[in-house]
Parts: structure tokens; C-alpha cells; sequence
């Protein structure tokens, strides 16, 4: 979907619409006092005083009439410019625009305001010309918002819109937005109970139901199967760290706002892990290693805590609290290309398995010319950029280069993947690092007997799973693919009476698979709604034939065709589906 705060065009569409909604809402409540109308990522809104009013779902079709009326109206829109003191004269009846006035900077001897007809507010502008060109808009919802986001604060009213030059974009724009509302994990999550938050746990601390702990366990099990073939060790640390193991890694002199406070107990000061290379760090460290042990490759699933904004908190998509699917892997530098090879093949082969195709590689690199921003050491920065353009072209994949976008300590690749909908999002990355293993004093004896000083590569394949899980619920709908939805097969008997028994019999023969059978006195087409409803890949309807030649039908999940095979072929059509992971 299109950023609307980003398109210049739109971003002045839709800051004059604002003006708009807020003249038709003194029209129909000569009370009303307005807070701030800001131009957002999909649209605008406005906050507003109504006194004791309550918008409700009967007033947005009278606010909409009343905008579409000034619109006709076609009134110029015209700026003004005048003194402090004469804003305040002017709105001196209104107390948040006085508010806003107040805390101006003392450089703005000249405030702004646009009139519209009988209207004038307060603006930085631009604005379009007239209201005539507003005429395609929609109020999207409504709800309430603390004046400045202080709960302490009354509580005003928030009224949502969308505006376009033309009608075919506005309708185009809302069939996309009620497409991401489909889509969207939260509403998913709760209609088929995989996760659920709680403001006694906290914002951004999700609760994984039964149904997600299916899906994220299928996850971890998925990846470790994978890198366990690929000579990965998986350990388990803690999640907490000292204060001064991220002083040693330098996470608190730069990560520090981004960490959980720290808490003293006994003579110690810990804080809530926000990442585990430290952890994994002094996991390579506790033993002795040889040029021939490397690689080394030290994965976990490790719970993490970062500090988010409570308004930037999403679902499981924007998280406080978080599973990353990590590793770190310690190389020599001659291994570099064919480690960060393994890392891409990786990535390529998991996003096989769930259909990710719409997505493109970032080759973050230094720039040559800032020789403060990055390690120095020129050598090693230029041999190992080398290896990663060599390796992304003999596998011919497209990728394009970020000049300036590395880290302090390497050269990164994200893979930034293009969802059903919304804006892409980096699911897998990949980073060198040549300081954090000296911070560490970490080191191997190579073939001549000396010291030396690994290099490590950050990698991430899912990122986290709980972003991830957000993201495959939004691409699928929560039409999970068999091998990871909660429940896999639903058994339905047409008659608890005469086919019950035989539904146990195929829910025994099916015990390896996640089975439900529902022997609920209810009419078929209401169980076989529901079954659809709960989005179940596979539906056995086992009625009179299916006993009588001891067969099995099935349904699947988004058809309306019914198959009759035998037990034999349904086990092993179940079975490939799964191996397939189709």
C-alpha cells in the first residue's frame, strides 16, 4: 500500500481533508475544539473536544454528508500569517490551540493559519487550493486518544479519513486496506486463538495460546532439523546479562535507550538480554579452539527484550519481547565466502518451503571515504565485501548495494521481502563482524602455532519467530499449510449414532497427525461451517459409504470438492503433503 505521509502530493491532499472534517465537525457541533490533525502513514485524523459527545457509527455518515456539502461548496483555501499575540487573541476560546500556540518556538514571530469559508485553523501548510478538490475522500473509523497521549489527560475524539484526486484511487486504495484489514495477524491471531496480550503482562508481551505454541514449536523444530544437518550446535543462555557484559560487547554505550533498565541484585547489575551475541561470545570463549574446529557454529532460540515505544507495539509483528532464530558463526577469514554461501542457500531453501518469491537481497557496505564511522582496517573490509559480491553472483542472484549502510564492525545482507500487504519487511540477515571477537579477546591457534582472531557472522534466517509467524499468518490468511497448522485434520461423522465408532477408529489411525473429531450433537453443515471457519487444511465427512466400504472422504480447506479414497491413499497422500510441505 502506498505511504500517503511520503507521497507530497497525497500528504497535502490529505492535511487539507483534515481541515475539511474538522469545518464539517463544527458545523454539526458548534462546540467542538480541536487538538492536532496530522497527515499519517494511511491518511489523516483529527482529535477532538466534543465535551460529553461519544462519536458513534451513526454520526460518521452525517459528518461525511456535511464534508461532501462544504466540497461542493468550493471555497478557496487562503493562508494568513499574523503575530503570536494575534493567535492568541484569536483563539483565545480555545484552549489546545492556545496550548499549541504556548509552546511555539520563540524563533516564530509568525504563526500560520488557513481559512476555508467560515473556518480557520492553524497550519504549517501547504494546502491545496480550494475544497472543491477534496471530494473523494473516506472517514476510515473513529476512537478515543488522551490529549498528548497522556492517560492522565481527558479524552478526546479521533476521527480516521482517506483522501484521493480521484475516485477510482479512493476505491482502490479501500479495497487494499480492507484486503490488509483481512490479513491482518491480530484479528487472525484472535479468531483462530493463537495469541492473546494482556496489559496485566504488559504492552508488547505477547501469550502464546495452544494453537500458536503448535505453530512456533513446528517452526523451531523446522529450522533446527535444518541446521543441525548443517553442523550447528545449539545452546541455551540465560536472558539476562551484566551490565558489564554489555559494557565489554559496547551494547550499552550504544544500544542503552533501546535496553530494558537495569536492576540490582545482591552486588550485581543486570539487565534483560536485548540480543545474544554476548552470550555466544563467551560460549566460543570457554574452550580452547584450533584453525581445524572452525567453523564453529552456535545457534539457539533465545528469548530477547528490547524497549519499543507502547504506540510502535503490533501484535506479534512489533514485540517487546521477542524468540529470535539465531547463530553466530566463528570463521577463519578464508571461510568467509563459503560460510555466508551457506547462509544465502539457506535462506533461498526455506523461502522455497513457504513460497516467499517477491523479494530482493541488500548488500549494505561501508563508505570508503568515512574513516570514523567504520573499523579501520581497509584490508579486511575490502576482502570481505569481495567475498559477498562473489558469492551473490555465482549464485546470479539480483541484489543491489547500500554505500554508507554497514555496521561499525562489517558488510551486512537483509533480505527485504515484499508482503501481501503493507511495506516490505527484513525477514533474513546476515552480518560480519571483526570487532566484537576482539572485544572478547577471542581467538584460535592457527597452523603455525600463533593466535588468532576469529571473525563472526550474525545470522538471523526466520529473524524472530514471532515476527515471522505475523508475517506467514498475513501471506496465508491463517490458511496454514498442513504440516503447520494446530490442527490438521478435522473428523466429522454425519451421524454420532451409526458412524462415531468408525470416526475413533480413523481418529486412532491418524494419532501421529494433530486430529480433532468432533462428535458434537450438531447438524453437519453447521460442524463443517465451522471447520472452514477455523481454517482446518484437511475435513474427513465420514458417513454411511464411507463405512460400508471402510473408505475415507475428505475436503480440503478453500474447496468445495469432496474425495473418496482409501485409507491406504489418504495416509499417503497426508504424509507427502507434509514431506513436501505443501
Amino acid at each position: 500500500m502506498i505511504n500517503i505521509k511520503e507521497n507530497e502530493k497525497l500528504n497535502m491532499l490529505n492535511h487539507s481533508c483534515a481541515h475539511l472534517l474538522a469545518q464539517a465537525v463544527k458545523h454539526l457541533y458548534p462546540e467542538a475544539k480541536f487538538w492536532v490533525g496530522p497527515v499519517i502513514e494511511d491518511g489523516f485524523y483529527y482529535d477532538i473536544d466534543l465535551g460529553d459527545k461519544v462519536i458513534s457509527d451513526e454520526d460518521i455518515p452525517k459528518i461525511e454528508h456535511e464534508m461532501k456539502k462544504i466540497a461542493k461548496d468550493g471555497k478557496r483555501i487562503v493562508r494568513h500569517e499574523i503575530s503570536k499575540d494575534e493567535a492568541l487573541e484569536m483563539f483565545k476560546d480555545d484552549p489546545y490551540k492556545l496550548d499549541l500556540i504556548e509552546r511555539m518556538d520563540e524563533s516564530e514571530t509568525i504563526i500560520s493559519c488557513y481559512t476555508q469559508g467560515d473556518f480557520t485553523d492553524l497550519c504549517r501548510g501547504p494546502h491545496v487550493e480550494s475544497v472543491k478538490e477534496l471530494k473523494h475522500f473516506k472517514l476510515i473509523k473513529f476512537s478515543g486518544a488522551y490529549w498528548k497521549g497522556d492517560k492522565n489527560n481527558k479524552m478526546l475524539q479521533r476521527i480516521y479519513g482517506v483522501c484521493f484526486p480521484t475516485e477510482e484511487e479512493l476505491n482502490d486504495y479501500l479495497k487494499e486496506l480492507e484486503e490488509a484489514q483481512e490479513r491482518d495477524h491480530r484479528k487472525i491471531g484472535k479468531a483462530l486463538d493463537i495469541f492473546t496480550t494482556h496489559d496485566l503482562v504488559g504492552k508488547g508481551m505477547p501469550l502464546w495460546l495452544p494453537n500458536g505454541a503448535i505453530i512456533r514449536k513446528e517452526l523451531e523444530n523446522y529450522i533446527y532439523k535444518k541446521e543441525q544437518k548443517l553442523g550447528y550446535k545449539h545452546v541455551y543462555t540465560p536472558c539476562v546479562g551484566t551490565v558489564d557484559l554489555y559494557k565489554t560487547s559496547g551494547h550499552w554505550d550504544h544500544y542503552k535507550e533501546n535496553m530494558f533498565p537495569s536492576m540490582k541484585v545482591d552486588e550485581e547489575e543486570f539487565v534483560l538480554r536485548p540480543m545474544n551475541c554476548p552470550h555466544h561470545m563467551l560460549v566460543y570463549g570457554s574452550d580452547l579452539h584450533s584453525y581445524r574446529d572452525l567453523p564453529i557454529r552456535i545457534g539457539e532460540f533465545a528469548t530477547d527484550f528490547r524497549y519499543e515505544a507502547s504506540g510502535a507495539v503490533k501484535g506479534l509483528e512489533r514485540v517487546r519481547c521477542m524468540c529470535q532464530n539465531d547463530a553466530h558463526l566463528f570463521v577463519r577469514p578464508d571461510q568467509i565466502g563459503e560460510e555466508f554461501k551457506k547462509v544465502v542457500e539457506l535462506i533461498l531453501d526455506v523461502y522455497h518451503d513457504f513460497g516467499i518469491k517477491n523479494y530482493k537481497f541488500r548488500l549494505s557496505l561501508r563508505d570508503k571515504c568515512d574513516k570514523e564511522k567504520y573499523f579501520d582496517d581497509d584490508k579486511m573490509w575490502n576482502d570481505a565485501e569481495d567475498k559477498l559480491r562473489e558469492v551473490l553472483n555465482n549464485l546470479h542472484l539480483d541484489y543491489y548495494e547500500a554505500i554508507g549502510e554497514a555496521a561499525f564492525y562489517g558488510p551486512k545482507l537483509d533480505v527485504e521481502v515484499k508482503p501481501a500487504v503493507g511495506p516490505e519487511v527484513t525477514l533474513s540477515t546476515c552480518q560480519l563482524d571483526f570487532l566484537l571477537p576482539r572485544r572478547f579477546e577471542l581467538s584460535y591457534i592457527d597452523s603455525d602455532g600463533n593466535k588468532q582472531i576469529p571473525v563472526v557472522l550474525h545470522r538471523a534466517i526466520f529473524g524472530t519467530f514471532d515476527r515471522f509467524t505475523a508475517f506467514i499468518l498475513e501471506e496465508t490468511k491463517g490458511a496454514l499449510p498442513l504440516w503447520l497448522s494446530p490442527v490438521q485434520i478435522n473428523i466429522i461423522p454425519v451421524n454420532n449414532e451409526y458412524h462415531l465408532e468408525y470416526a475413533k477408529k480413523l481418529q486412532e489411525m491418524l494419532s501421529d497427525y494433530r486430529v480433532e473429531l468432533d462428535d458434537r450433537n450438531e447438524k453437519l453443515s453447521y460442524k463443517m461451517r465451522e471447520s472452514v471457519m477455523r481454517k482446518i487444511p484437511v475435513t474427513l465427512i465420514i458417513g454411511q459409504k464411507e463405512v460400508d466400504n471402510n473408505t475415507i472422504s475428505y475436503r480440503l480447506y478453500g474447496s468445495e470438492e469432496t474425495n473418496t479414497v482409501s485409507k491406504d491413499e489418504f495416509l499417503k497422500f497426508i504424509a507427502d503433503k507434509i514431506e513436501n510441505k505443501n
